[in-house]
């Protein structure tokens, strides 16, 4: 009889590891318990809060712009179909209005950034003009009386 197995012993254990939970975890709250844990590193012991950093910043989670773990389930649940077709046909409808505002909204806040930024550059260009013109005029000198 034969006990050697084909199977490795690694293999009956499905359920990951303590780091990938808690990196699964944290994804699932956001950037914000990422920033926590980080402080909360440097608070009780600062080369934890340092190797929290590095891995942040080396990993990308510092710097995207979203979360991915809120957008994975953002995304699986528009998708889904409910079963019913009408409320699918309205979520669907709900979902491309709101898509068309966020745009027209963001359109309005460019052109508003533009508008305020071109005001502040005319009104550099023309305290510029005035000092300029004040430069240049002639100067009163009573005092070769």
């Amino acid at each position: 009889m034969n006990t050697a197995t084909t199977h490795s012993p690694m293999a009956y254990n499905t359920r990951p590891g303590f780091f990938a939970r808690a990196e699964a975890w944290l994804d699932e709250r956001g950037k914000g318990a990422w920033i926590a844990a980080m402080v909360l590193g440097f608070i009780f012991f600062w080369p934890i809060g340092l190797a929290l950093l590095a891995y942040m910043i080396w990993s990308k989670r510092m710097f995207n712009k979203s979360c991915t773990g809120m957008t994975r389930t953002r995304a699986r649940h528009m998708g889904k179909s409910s079963g019913n077709s009408a409320f699918d046909a309205y979520k669907n409808e709900t979902l491309r209005r709101l898509e068309e505002e966020q745009d027209r909204f963001e359109d309005f806040l460019k052109r508003l950034r533009e508008a305020k930024d071109k005001a502040e550059f005319d009104e550099f260009m023309n305290d510029r003009a005035r000092a300029s013109k004040d430069n240049d005029a002639p100067q009163d000198d009573n005092s070769a009386a």
